[in-house]
């Protein structure tokens, strides 16, 4: 979809990468390993982030706290600023000549 309207993907982020359990710390792939590597392989992009499934993040997303806000120091909250960076880093790479994101008009 991207492609078609011209607009350049800047990488990937899998939510949901790895479980981690609340109590003991121990990391499952529930929904299976390596699924953001193959896409940005897929689309010639790069893995910005593998965030986790993580009772922390959700309780903090529902308290309308984010993560990155209420617990800085987290590790969780370590990865969501590496995507940040890392975004943030892509996008100083935009091309001469490609959008980085959509024009928009009125009709």
């Amino acid at each position: 979809m991207f492609r078609k309207v011209d607009i350049r993907v800047l990488g990937i982020v899998e939510n949901m990468a790895v479980h981690i359990c609340s109590q003991c710390g121990h990391q499952e792939h529930v929904f299976g390993q390596g699924g953001g590597e193959r896409m940005a392989r897929e689309y010639h992009t790069d893995v910005l982030a593998a965030l986790p499934l993580s009772l922390r993040i959700r309780e903090q997303a529902d308290s309308g706290q984010p993560v990155v806000a209420a617990c800085p120091d987290s590790e969780e909250a370590g990865l969501y600023r590496q995507a940040a960076r890392r975004l943030a880093a892509r996008l100083s790479l935009t091309e001469a000549g490609k959008r980085s994101f959509p024009k928009v008009t009125q009709h």
